[in-house]
């Protein structure tokens, strides 16, 4: 049924109980950042925002070096890329490369707009010069993977190359960016954030236009509020401090799932794919102790779960509720 192909499935909330410790979401788990917390505990909720974000696009531009008209705002970056879906209606094929966020896929099929599902790289590159909107996410979710490819894929771009960056900032060396890619930003979760949702986008073209398509007032003075603050120095410094603990934690879980003899593919972000067997069966029998995990299941990877880098009580915790259960389930 249509309403089954598009349900959401996501790491975070489900209907159980709060769980003592949550690997499923790839958000920083040493946030919030501070800094930006300040800028939205500082906006006013009594108010309505500027309906066309004037200012806000402006901030934005300036930080990229663009032009206000190139930047639109939305509602996190779900909301921008089934607006982009919109966008996009009657123009031709949306791409993208397998496995990969669920929301591209869902955006396409909402509309009934054919949907190209490479399998490789290979065959991804062969097909963008034919598709109108291609979808690429950097690091890859759930893999992790940076792809090498991104100027090549940028020059054979038949429509728009949309970049999705919503670990970007999380990355230990992030590539360059090709200029003529559309980049969608989601700051929310490299700061900790994920329950304010704001995104933005920007392109290397006007997008007055896009900026229209979305309905009135997408992003609230607290999504505001999140969108300032994430440019602020002294929340990158915040970041940048994070970052490398994120990534010491991501070392540390991955050399004690290594050590327990599981196959491991490791992000250079912050989150991590570990090959369990009974991935649905495992993450069932984890949550009933308490610690919720990411099953790959829904991206086509049955035997495998996605896990972010946690404190390291947590992690430790993991790893034993992990051995029990296995010992259980196989």
């Amino acid at each position: 049924m249509l309403d089954d192909i598009l349900k959401p499935i996501h790491g975070g909330p489900d209907d159980g109980p709060e769980p003592l410790y949550d690997f499923s979401t790839n958000a920083n788990a040493l946030g919030p950042n501070p800094v930006v917390l300040r800028y939205i505990r500082a906006k006013d909720p009594s108010r309505y925002p500027d309906p066309l974000y004037r200012r806000l696009r402006r901030l934005l531009a300036e930080a990229h070096g663009v032009q206000p008209e190139q930047v639109a705002v939305g509602t996190g970056t779900s909301e921008l890329i089934h607006r982009l879906a919109r966008w996009n209606y009657l123009r031709g094929p949306i791409l993208l490369l397998k496995p990969t966020f669920s929301e591209y896929a869902r955006a396409a099929r909402a509309l009934d707009l054919p949907l190209w599902e490479a399998e490789t790289p290979e065959a991804f590159l062969r097909l963008l010069p034919r598709s109108s909107l291609a979808f690429l996410c950097l690091p890859n979710n759930p893999t992790g993977e940076v792809y090498p490819f991104l100027e090549e894929a940028a020059q054979k771009a038949g429509g728009a190359l949309v970049l999705d960056l919503a670990y970007y900032p999380l990355l230990e060396n992030p590539p360059p960016l090709p200029r003529e890619a559309w980049l969608l930003f989601s700051p929310n979760k490299a700061h900790g954030l994920t329950g304010v949702r704001a995104g933005y986008l920007v392109a290397p073209l006007d997008l007055s236009h896009f900026q229209n398509l979305a309905p009135s007032w997408p992003v609230s003075v607290y999504g505001e509020g999140l969108l300032e603050g994430h440019l602020d120095p002294e929340a990158e410094s915040w970041l940048a401090e994070t970052r490398k603990e994120l990534h010491r934690l991501r070392r540390l879980l991955a050399q004690g799932l290594r050590r327990m003899g599981l196959e491991v593919r490791e992000s250079p972000a912050n989150f991590l794919l570990v090959r369990v067997g009974k991935a649905t069966e495992v993450a069932k029998a984890l949550r009933e102790q308490g610690i919720r995990v990411r099953d790959a299941t829904s991206f086509g990877l049955g035997e495998w779960l996605r896990l972010s880098a946690q404190r390291e009580e947590a992690i430790q915790a993991l790893l034993q509720a992990l051995k029990e259960v296995l010992a259980r389930v196989h």
